[in-house]
């Protein structure tokens, strides 16, 4: 399929240009239609990379480019975003679903316990998985303000998308195209994204499976007023996640301020908030500011320039 081909040549353009080897793997999973997809780069203990909604794993690669000599990474695509499938039916038991997709993956690449890196819904993911099987994570370091956590929420373009009925018509309005790329990346704070970048969000979009999941997920964690409260994760849940958190936020994170960001870090076991320069998917203004951030064990920091340790 074209818009496959599409896509693989654009992933492989970004991990091309930012200088990484990596391959591809093919891990069974009973809750997608027949696998998911994850890039295995780099050397050292395994860390674990999950994105966040509507983008494809590979959009780390600015950051894997500065964590491959520290870590062996294992970057998934989520269900129906990158190279993975999506069973249509995926997301009406969509916190079941994605705990065992992410369990399942971790079975299959024969990780006991390894770290998390994730963004947005990836970090959201990796709370639930917390909650459910702690023994299963090491670590979580959420890139980004964790999705619909104490209260968070989406800019309301997001929010409108996921109104049944209005949602598809302004999709409609705005298929994938650089344009609409762009912006989207002005309204998380990420304008203007680095090279590469672009090509890889558009063809991406354009992949058979992505806009049944990107509007059905939309539909399940948000409402035009906020968060869904059937899947937001409230203080208390937080509270009991049973490993450390670390959280690294921009400056310009839509998604929760600085505020809100000390309010995660005092909530969760453990948690230390890292502030560097960035919107929602801050490695893409400051890769090797978050790589440091995340490079640090929990409860010491070492301060750099680029990083306010909060």
């Amino acid at each position: 399929m074209e818009s496959i081909a599409a896509f693989e040549r654009a992933q492989r353009h970004t991990l091309d240009h930012w200088e990484i080897a990596a391959r591809s793997e093919r891990v069974p999973v009973d809750h997608i239609a027949r696998s998911a997809h994850v890039l295995v780069a780099g050397a050292g203990p395994p860390l674990v990379m999950v994105n966040g909604i509507g983008v494809p794993g590979a959009m780390f690669a600015p950051l894997m480019a500065h964590l491959r000599t520290r870590h062996r990474l294992y970057v998934v695509d989520l269900p129906g975003y990158g190279l993975s499938d999506a069973d249509r039916g995926f997301p009406s038991h969509f916190r079941t679903a994605h705990v065992a997709f992410l369990r399942q993956v971790l079975d299959g690449l024969g990780l006991a316990r390894p770290q998390l890196l994730a963004n947005s819904l990836g970090a959201l993911i990796g709370f639930w998985l917390a909650l459910e099987h702690p023994e299963r994570l090491a670590a979580i370091t959420a890139v980004g303000c964790p999705a619909i956590t104490m209260g968070t929420s989406a800019p309301l373009p997001m929010r409108l998308l996921s109104v049944p009925g209005l949602g598809a018509v302004l999709a409609r309005a705005n298929p994938p195209s650089m344009c609409q790329v762009h912006a989207l990346a002005r309204m998380v704070g990420e304008h203007p994204l680095p090279p590469t970048i672009p090509e890889l969000l558009v063809t991406a979009q354009r992949t058979p499976a992505y806009r049944t999941m990107f509007r059905s997920s939309l539909r399940e964690l948000l409402r035009a007023t906020g968060p869904n409260p059937r899947h937001a994760l409230p203080a208390g849940e937080l509270s009991r996640v049973a490993v450390p958190v670390r959280l690294i936020l921009g400056d310009r994170d839509p998604m929760g301020d600085v505020t809100v960001g000390r309010a995660i870090a005092r909530t969760a076991p453990g948690g230390t908030l890292h502030v560097v320069a960035g919107g929602h998917a801050p490695w893409l203004d400051s890769p090797a500011a978050v790589a440091d951030a995340a490079g640090v064990d929990t409860g010491r920091a070492r301060h750099e320039s680029t990083t306010r340790w909060l």
